[in-house]
């Protein structure tokens, strides 16, 4: 039986989900009118002696079929808005499906306990290990406390001694990010925000154990780099991965973010496209409608592939591991030469 303490709220109630109060996305409205005329007949049907079930079913198909045309042709901007539904399983949530015997661990040593970063001891299918991400919060009072995943140096200090104390007992360790990115504010600057990303990026590059990261919804800048440098990186189909957000690409580059679409279409910022540049290992499916429409299947999803990446890492010696990151490392980014004579160049 996991143990949880006081790192039970924010876990995500799969079984009281009311169909009738969803959050439904802009581009998903006529999903949403659908699912509302569904709604109304079991209403009916519930209140009445008529039976209208062969119409339920029918609409049911019709909503279901609906739900694959609309994902099937998602833009970069669409799956950002995926990425953070507010009803998408979060770490903790992950933590509670896939790890048994969960014991949370606290503070980094030197200032205080992030509550945006998470983790502790746990098992893997019987194998002890460590378990770390960020957690953004459910409601408004939890996102406060959580500073909606946006952790200060504090959380990567405590996300570092974590990993640390992992590699002292030779466990592997797992990531899970979700982040729009490290908390800019003076406070966190003040503390060495970059030194302590920095450090993290340093350690994990070194650290003489397996570790594997899943992206399960946003992976923004060094927020995110400071606790996926990993041997195997999973993404989820409709989380997100980049060095800035669209509206913060967009601000820069147009001054203005309603540029934003524009910006996650020129970033490359979805699970294929970072796959196809080799910057991922694996993309985990995700069920019709996203994360958030069947959190079960789901997790048998990354659980199955948390699995089979942990299985191809686990036997590894230390030096062939490290060897290993520091390559795949190395291979990041492509360019090509192009020779310019200087006749053309003056043109």
């Amino acid at each position: 039986m996991a143990v949880f303490g006081s790192c039970t709220r924010g876990i995500l109630n799969v079984g009281s989900v009311d169909l009738s109060k969803r959050t439904f996305l802009d581009f998903e409205q006529p999903i949403a009118e659908l699912e509302n005329k569904i709604e109304e007949l079991r209403y009916v049907q519930n209140e009445s002696a008529v039976d209208i079930s062969q119409e339920i079913d029918q609409l049911s198909k019709k909503s279901q079929q609906l739900t694959k045309d609309v994902y099937s042709n998602l833009t970069p901007w669409q799956i950002t808005k995926i990425a953070r539904h507010p009803e998408r399983p979060y770490t903790l949530d992950y933590i509670q499906e896939l790890f048994t015997d969960f014991v949370e661990m606290h503070g980094d040593r030197h200032f205080a306990d992030d509550l945006s970063m998470v983790g502790g001891l746990a098992r893997f299918n019987g194998n002890a290990c460590m378990v770390i991400g960020q957690q953004k919060g459910r409601d408004t009072k939890e996102r406060g406390l959580r500073n909606f995943g946006m952790s200060k140096p504090e959380g990567y200090r405590k996300a570092l001694r974590l990993m640390k104390t992992a590699e002292k007992f030779k466990l592997p360790v797992f990531t899970f990010v979700d982040t729009p990115g490290a908390y800019p504010g003076i406070d966190a600057e003040e503390r060495g925000q970059s030194e302590a990303i920095g450090r993290n990026i340093f350690e994990m590059a070194q650290l003489e154990v397996p570790i594997l990261t899943t992206i399960i919804g946003e992976g923004g800048s060094g927020g995110a780099l400071a606790i996926s440098v990993a041997d195997q990186v999973l993404m989820l189909q409709y989380s997100v991965y980049s060095v800035i957000s669209p509206e913060g690409c967009a601000s820069i580059l147009w001054k203005t973010s309603d540029k934003a679409q524009d910006a996650a279409e020129a970033l490359g910022i979805t699970a294929h496209r970072l796959k196809a540049m080799g910057l991922i290992d694996k993309i985990v499916n995700e069920p019709v409608g996203g994360a958030h429409r069947d959190f079960k299947q789901m997790a048998g999803f990354l659980k199955r592939a948390l699995n089979d990446a942990y299985r191809q890492v686990v036997d590894l010696k230390v030096s062939e591991l490290v060897d290993r990151r520091y390559q795949r490392l190395q291979s990041y980014g492509k360019f090509t030469d192009t020779k310019v004579d200087a006749k053309s160049a003056s043109k």
